[in-house]
């Protein structure tokens, strides 16, 4: 199975979160390719980018285990695939 890469972009508004998301990161470690988190303590959260690369199946597992924690929005966003020429 390939892989692809993605964007998962997380916003954390109760940072009693940040362990659970940290454990979440650490497990799926082997595939994140960066991560980037910014505070934004003037509006109470927290916001993490994580670049992936993995197969679809564990960038959606990883997403919606972020997703399901209390007080954590996530998104994740694709590059386009390349146009197959005919």
């Amino acid at each position: 199975m390939g892989t692809r890469m993605a964007l998962i972009g997380i916003i954390v508004s109760d940072r009693t979160a940040t362990a659970q998301i940290n454990a979440l990161l650490h497990e799926y470690g082997e595939y994140i390719v960066g991560r980037m988190g910014i505070p934004c303590k003037e509006r109470h959260v927290s916001v993490i980018s994580i670049i992936i690369d993995a197969p679809q199946d564990i960038i959606s597992t990883l997403a919606g285990k972020i997703g399901q924690l209390p007080a954590v929005s996530t998104k994740t966003i694709y590059p386009p695939l390349p146009v197959q020429e005919k």
